[in-house]
């Protein structure tokens, strides 16, 4: 048995219970592997990508203010794929969005799932090199400052509970390890 159906729970019914603009809510009634039922509530979304931006020894990070945490949060530069969006086409248009900054000099760090056990939401990492400054154009609901910090300042930042979210602490420690080893994951 392939790895992929170990396990398996085949669908039986699924059922959307909403439709948002990022993302949708569906309840699924499955089979599990020993014939019981079972229900699973599955949040559906499009992808998303972050950047770490590489400046020097800094990297370029946003601060904006979460409503589901009720406070502001110091990220990396990220947001949702659009429709038939390739994912480093996204990137760069994150990039450039929410920093102003341009590059040619990006690739794939890692891609990971950020909540399996209720969401199917992908984040693809990139690491974005050689850059240069442009103007920022965040979107219209999108409040947010820029600023570079170091690794130093980035795990404080952590410490503090002002970096808190799984892709800032995924870049800020594969940053790290670039540092440490000149290979990033």
């Amino acid at each position: 048995m392939s790895l992929h159906k170990k396990f398996e729970e085949v669908t039986v019914t699924s059922e959307q219970i909403f439709k948002g603009k990022v993302i949708s809510l569906q309840v699924d009634h499955v089979r599990l592997p020993n014939g019981e039922m079972a229900t699973r509530e599955i949040v559906k979304h499009p992808g998303a990508v972050a950047v770490i931006p590489l400046l020097g020894d800094k990297i370029i990070v946003v601060e904006q203010y979460r409503k589901p945490l009720e406070k502001s949060q110091v990220e990396v530069p990220a947001g949702k794929l659009d429709a038939g969006e390739e994912p480093m086409q996204a990137a760069l248009r994150e990039l450039v969005e929410e920093t102003g900054y341009r590059t040619e000099n990006i690739r794939l760090v890692s891609s990971f799932y950020t909540s399996p056990g209720f969401a199917d939401e992908i984040i693809h990492l990139y690491v974005a090199e050689d850059l240069v400054k442009g103007e920022a154009n965040p979107d219209e609901d999108e409040f947010l400052e820029c600023e570079a910090i170091t690794l130093e300042e980035a795990l404080q930042y952590m410490q503090e509970g002002r970096i808190s979210d799984a892709k800032t602490i995924m870049a800020v420690y594969a940053w790290k390890l670039y540092r440490l080893t000149g290979q990033m994951g």
